[in-house]
């Protein structure tokens, strides 16, 4: 982005493309005013603040489905054309990965449930491939969509553009809580009602005297509770810090190379190695984010 201040460069690369209502009255970027309430792409990094909780951020759903389709399809495919016979470098990758699943969900979950593979596979891939975005450049794709944005006859500088939806807490929150949600479903169904509750509120301090345990409850729950809230925050926070603070340093290098040769060259390096760097971080990302989903989904079926 060519005559913007660093700050408005790294503005831009952070802000997602946000979809919004914005309430009559409100006075626009470009100095429009709206007659009446209604939806709107946002142009500003202060509109899409104002739209809201409801807003939606376009670009993180759209890679996130589209990485997940594309995901489904691989799959598809490599089960299609599988073989008996010599097989194939793509069945041989899917089978190595599948079994790698397999193998951990085996060694770490301790019950009885045939979502769990399928839903760790998922997890492990899926994150995988959303925190693989990382390592494109960061001005490539957003400058393509500016473009695009500019033959369509808009203002180029409302073009946002944020590819990696981990770096999105709304994606990494979704992911954490739909985990979440499926302790307290196989909570509730491997303990019932009453094993479930007792476990928050009977742990960890107990006693045998009826009237003591009765004044241990609300202390108990209150730590259970809160522990239990910590796992999907944990989750979601994890992720989303580490891939936010991967994509700032990219973004921060690649502000080195509009300041001259010299700096451009040693911009390039630094590039290369943080990239290399980041393989590893992508791939760790998502396979913590598998292994304390197969931990808590293991804790959820436990009975006491």
């Amino acid at each position: 982005m060519a005559g913007t201040s660093s700050t408005d460069y790294i503005k831009h690369h952070l802000t997602n493309l946000t979809y919004g209502e914005l309430p009559a009255g409100y006075e626009r970027a470009d100095g429009t005013v709206m007659t009446e309430s209604s939806w709107t792409l946002a142009q500003t990094a202060q509109e899409a603040g104002d739209m809201g909780f409801m807003a939606l951020h376009v670009d993180s759903l759209a890679w996130s489905i589209g990485l997940g389709a594309l995901l489904m399809f691989i799959f598809w495919r490599a089960a299609k054309s599988v073989t008996t016979g010599v097989p194939s470098g793509m069945q041989n990758f899917v089978e190595s990965l599948v079994e790698f699943v397999d193998n951990t969900v085996k060694e770490s979950f301790h019950g009885r449930n045939p979502l769990v593979g399928p839903l760790s596979l998922t997890i492990f891939t899926w994150v995988f491939m959303m925190n693989l975005m990382d390592l494109i450049p960061v001005d490539i794709v957003p400058k393509l969509f500016e473009l695009s944005w500019a033959a369509a006859g808009n203002d180029p500088h409302h073009a946002f553009m944020k590819i990696v939806p981990s770096t999105d807490p709304n994606i990494t929150a979704g992911l954490a809580l739909s985990v979440f949600a499926l302790m307290i479903f196989y909570g509730i169904k491997v303990k019932g009602i009453g094993g479930f509750v007792g476990e928050l509120t009977l742990h960890p301090f107990n006693a045998k005297n009826p009237l003591v345990q009765a004044l241990f409850i609300p202390v108990n729950f209150t730590l259970e509770v809160l522990g239990l809230i910590a796992k999907p925050i944990s989750l979601a926070l994890r992720l989303f810090g580490n891939m936010y603070a991967g994509e700032m340093i990219f973004i921060l290098i690649a502000l080195m190379f509009s300041a001259g040769l010299a700096m451009g060259i040693f911009g390039g390096a630094l590039q290369w190695a943080w990239a290399v760097f980041h393989i590893l971080v992508i791939t760790l990302q998502a396979f913590i984010f598998m292994m304390l989903t197969i931990v808590y989904m293991s804790m959820a079926h436990e009975d006491h």
